[in-house]
């Protein structure tokens, strides 16, 4: 499969889709090669003023003529989409970002099809900050490898994983982490506001504090143990921080956490 400007269809045209568009319309390939349909006429519109993409009406003719396919649909929709398409795949890589759907359950609904990729992106992709954890069947081919690793980074970072099941850790992580951060940034808000901040005042110092941190640890080569380490004097202030989160046994419930939100992922994957 030699592509230079590659023919992408996207089933479903929501917020990630319109980000992973925005992130290759006229980089990976020419706005004109990308095909989106929905449902919605509203949102084809949008994605036809915004990128200058083809938006179309027939699914089988914008799958057929397509190098790249990529599913963007809700769950519940998918079962319906793969009986309708699996009669036109000859040699299209298959992407899907579809939550929680197996790569087994994708191949079976498409008849035996094997040129398949399963991403898992978080909601940072909405910005192009993204993580998005990736497994590719057998039968998807080096150079396919390498054309889902290309349309997954338009959104952040991509990381494969050796075994699907591992997804469900990233789902866990990744996946369930922004919401995690979110809430440990409502937490400081809130905090702040009882020591004497105002709403302003304490929601610029969180955020920002958060964001710095955050760039630094991935700036830095040293371990966030020895950062965390530098920042913390013996008897000063953040100790007396640290401390208080130690006693309330802060990494267990962070653990429990992550552990519960990996677990859903196994438990929603093997209910489908």
């Amino acid at each position: 499969m030699t592509i230079r400007q590659p023919n992408i269809t996207f089933i479903g045209g929501g917020n990630m889709a319109a980000a992973l568009i925005d992130g290759l319309a006229n980089r990976f390939t020419s706005a004109a090669n990308i095909n989106v349909i929905d449902v919605n006429p509203q949102t084809l519109e949008q994605l036809l003023q915004r990128f200058g993409v083809t938006v179309h009406c027939d699914l089988v003719e914008a799958v057929a003529g397509c190098d790249i396919l990529i599913l963007a649909v809700k769950p519940q929709q998918i079962t319906s989409v793969l009986r309708d398409i699996a009669a036109k795949l000859q040699h299209q890589l298959v992407i899907s970002i579809a939550a929680g759907i197996r790569t087994a359950d994708l191949s079976t609904g498409l008849q035996g099809y094997t040129s398949i990729v399963r991403a898992m992106p978080n909601m940072p992709a909405l910005i192009g900050r993204g993580m998005t954890g990736m497994f590719a069947m057998p039968g998807v081919s080096a150079e396919q490898r390498l054309y889902a690793d290309t349309v997954m980074s338009a959104v952040g970072k991509t990381l494969w994983m050796q075994t699907e099941s591992s997804l469900d850790a990233v789902t866990g992580v990744s996946g369930s982490g922004p919401a995690f951060v979110f809430y440990f940034i409502e937490a400081m808000q809130k905090a702040a506001l009882e020591v004497g901040l105002s709403a302003a005042e304490s929601k610029l110092l969180v955020l920002e504090t958060v964001a710095g941190a955050a760039e630094l640890a991935l700036q830095s080569d040293e371990e966030v143990a020895l950062l965390r380490e530098r920042v913390t004097s013996k008897g000063g202030t953040t100790f007396a921080g640290l401390n208080s989160l130690q006693q309330d046994d802060f990494c267990a419930v962070v653990s429990r956490a992550i552990k519960a939100a990996t677990m859903r992922s196994r438990e929603l994957g093997e209910a489908d």
